[in-house]
């Protein structure tokens, strides 16, 4: 498996924030990720991506527990694209992408011409060529999540863990990001808000309420009547798409 997590636990003072989750991501699958505000998604991805450590529990990488692997190791495989993923500084499109090559390179050592392969295949599979000596700020919203993808592909990365990537972009650039992350192949866990998009771009879902798992399998499996109404407050109906294989949700007024 390329992602196991195994009974988490993670607290901020006395208060439960992942309870007893696990779930485990397959290779080159992707994991969508679904709860309403609050749930603990973000929580449990920066777990995930080894950037907080578990109270209890524990996370392996193909096998091998996530705590004995050195930050720099664990940078060099995994991407994390968060939620608000901003950039500062006025850069260059092509400069921004370079920085997910850090984790590749010692102190000392130079670019080289894997570094300039892998940035440039990251533009290439973003569709971000042209745009690579355009500054930042003039990038629209959609080319500056595609911007963030892009600096992750460039850490060559086994697994890709996005939260809320499609977050303040149209219907378009959200379709058009999910489109691209299921083309890549690498293993992704996704938190995502729009239930629709996860049974369109999603192999499998779980569902968090109150830092709890409360629902996984396949999108046709987890997204029921039932538990739309009992985790997300809503009345709905769900058939299957007129246009692929998956559920579609048809909200009730």
């Amino acid at each position: 498996m390329s992602i196991r997590a195994e009974n988490l636990v993670w607290k901020i003072g006395s208060k439960t924030i992942v309870d007893d989750v696990s779930l485990i991501a397959r290779p080159g699958e992707i994991l969508g990720l679904l709860g309403p505000n609050g749930s603990g998604k973000t929580s449990l991805l920066r777990l995930l991506a080894g950037l907080k450590r578990p109270l209890a529990g524990r996370i392996t990488l193909d096998g091998q527990d996530i705590g004995t692997i050195r930050r720099r190791a664990i940078a060099q495989r995994v991407a994390f694209i968060e939620q608000h993923a901003t950039t500062n500084a006025n850069l260059k499109v092509v400069d921004v992408v370079k920085l997910g090559r850090f984790p590749h390179r010692s102190m000392f050592s130079g670019w080289t011409s894997v570094d300039d392969a892998a940035v440039n295949s990251a533009l290439d599979r973003t569709e971000l060529t042209a745009k690579r000596n355009d500054t930042w700020q003039s990038l629209s919203g959609g080319e500056k999540q595609r911007a963030h993808l892009a600096r992750a592909l460039a850490q060559s990365p086994k697994e890709l863990i996005l939260d809320e990537p499609t977050n303040h972009l149209d219907v378009h650039h959200q379709i058009g990001l999910l489109r691209l992350v299921s083309t890549l192949g690498v293993t992704s866990i996704i938190a995502l808000h729009d239930l629709n998009h996860a049974a369109m771009f999603c192999d499998r879902l779980l569902v968090l309420q109150a830092g709890k798992v409360v629902a996984s399998g396949t999108p046709e499996d987890v997204l029921t009547r039932e538990l739309l109404r009992d985790v997300f407050s809503v009345e709905a109906h769900v058939s299957p798409s007129p246009y692929h294989a998956k559920p579609h949700i048809h909200f009730v007024r």
